[in-house]
This record gives structure tokens, C-alpha cells and sequence, in this order.
């Protein structure tokens, strides 16, 4: 991947979608807007075929970041385009560490405490448009 974009991606823009924009290169092939094909033609074929490598892999490791985006994503928008989303993250990511020269720390599968506020604010919110009188209290963890 270095010998395709560089050791710091410097001839890049500075903007993440830089990179995975001049990889994939999406196609469109339209009609009287109809779709024909959106096959991605165009673009550097030896970063498709690493990312796409990659993106399986990632997907396929347990307990990662992406193999949690990529089971969101799977039911949405099937397998091939799934493990696409993911190569696309990979890409992106690939420049923010090569540009910017950030360290990448995994995340794994654990929800962020502000999504899950969040997420239970949204519940509370949708129940009581049901008439439901709700209010949240938070459960003690123990730890396991």
C-alpha cells in the first residue's frame, strides 16, 4: 500500500476522502435515471484488490471495531457491499495514519458510554410520544 501512495500520502489533498476517492474511482452508469451499473471500473486495481483483502479480513476478525460496522451494515446493504463500506473505512484510515501520522488504537465491540446516554434518551423519548411516563435511572455495574 506504501509503494502505491507514499510513506506520508503527501500528494494527496489534505481531506481523508482524498485517497479512497482516487482508489475507487465509483462508476455510474445511468440512463433516464435508471441504473445499469455501479461497478467500480476505474481506479488502481493492486489498492482494490489490498483493500478488499484487508476489508474481509477485518470483518472477519472477532471482537473488532469493524467486524461490529460490519455486521450493522450487512443486513442494510448485503455482503459485497458491506465488505466494500469497510474497505472504504480502511482506506480512509490508511490516510489519516500515513498524512497525519496518528497511531491507530482498536476500539473492539464495547458501545461508548455517550451512545448508550444517548441512545436511552432517544428510548425514553419515543416511548413517552406512546404516553408512556418514563424516567431513566442508571443500573449499578458491577464489574465481572
Amino acid at each position: 500500500m506504501i509503494a502505491e501512495v507514499g510513506v506520508t500520502a503527501s500528494k494527496f489533498p489534505p481531506r481523508p476522502s482524498s485517497l479512497p476517492g482516487w482508489e475507487t474511482c465509483p462508476g455510474k452508469e445511468e440512463s433516464a435515471e435508471e441504473n445499469s451499473s455501479s461497478r467500480s471500473a476505474k481506479g488502481n486495481k493492486y489498492m482494490r484488490r489490498l483493500l478488499n483483502q484487508a476489508a474481509h479480513a477485518a470483518a472477519r476478525s472477532k471482537g473488532t471495531h469493524f467486524q461490529a460496522v460490519f455486521r450493522r451494515l450487512l443486513p442494510r446493504l448485503g455482503y459485497q457491499s458491506a465488505v466494500w463500506a469497510i474497505a472504504h473505512r480502511l482506506c480512509r484510515l490508511v490516510w489519516k495514519i500515513l498524512h497525519e501520522g496518528i497511531r491507530y488504537i482498536e476500539q473492539g465491540i464495547e458501545s461508548e458510554p455517550k451512545l448508550l446516554i444517548h441512545r436511552a434518551k432517544y428510548l425514553a423519548k419515543q416511548l413517552r410520544k406512546f404516553g408512556y411516563s418514563v424516567q431513566i435511572t442508571p443500573a449499578d455495574r458491577a464489574p465481572a
